[in-house]
């Protein structure tokens, strides 16, 4: 079965080659508007059927980009790639399938932060508190972690409430990690949350400064996993 039923779709546009070649060479080619005129109630039809909890003209728009950045190393060979509406359809697809992983992700979020006051505790960090703090880093309580901005090993990612976003999800996800050892997490949550000096926290485990760093090291490739994890997810 293709893309969604015949019966259903809007016509599929003639796949004109020097329509294709001519908006390939030049982003700011007046035929653009001709591609848009011609393709555009295919890809309407298309978000109808498949996404119509989306915002059509969002996606579409995001799909047109996309193409113009694709459109000059595509090549036209419809008996050995297929045909060029099916093309057009899988960019749209993969933009929509993108949008729908960000809601579900914001809603997450959101959740979290709603419950954020209930998940409080020695061994679990509030998702609302955590991103206040890490707005406005709070003073350490003793007993408590609490979160001040990522530690700089952590900064790569630009678009700061992005990262603060994927760095709480991945904090949430690294302390609840089975695979990581309790000494390494409430490490990693006195050295590098709280703010307490190696030696002190080497001192009250009984371990040497180096094991303390080499744990809170390990600490943090395992959260650096964890987001990159996350990154793929959202830009999948």
């Amino acid at each position: 079965m293709l893309y969604y039923a015949q019966r259903k779709m809007a016509k599929i546009p003639t796949t004109s080659t020097t329509l294709l070649r001519d908006i390939a060479q030049d982003a700011q080619n007046v035929r653009w508007g001709e591609f848009v005129t011609r393709y555009r109630p295919m890809m309407e039809a298309f978000m109808r059927e498949r996404f119509p909890s989306l915002e059509a003209d969002d996606i579409i728009q995001d799909t047109l980009v996309a193409l113009c950045r694709v459109l000059p190393s595509y090549r036209y060979a419809p008996d050995e790639k297929g045909h060029f509406h099916n093309y057009l359809t899988g960019i749209l697809r993969n933009k929509a399938l993108r949008s729908l992983r960000k809601r579900k992700q914001d809603e997450a979020l959101r959740a979290d932060y709603a419950n954020g006051e209930n998940l409080r505790g020695s061994g679990t960090l509030a998702a609302s508190g955590m991103a206040r703090s890490l707005v406005a880093p709070q003073a350490p309580r003793p007993g408590r972690a609490v979160a001040p901005r990522p530690p700089p090993e952590l900064d790569f990612i630009d678009e700061p409430s992005y990262r603060e976003s994927l760095f709480e999800l991945a904090l949430r996800q690294f302390l609840s990690d089975d695979s990581v050892a309790d000494r390494t997490k409430r490490i990693f949550e006195r050295t590098a949350m709280n703010g307490e000096s190696p030696e002190s926290v080497a001192e009250s485990f009984k371990m040497t400064r180096h094991a303390v760093d080499q744990a809170k090291s390990r600490a943090m490739i395992r959260l650096r996993e964890i987001m990159k994890g996350l990154e793929s997810l959202a830009d999948g």
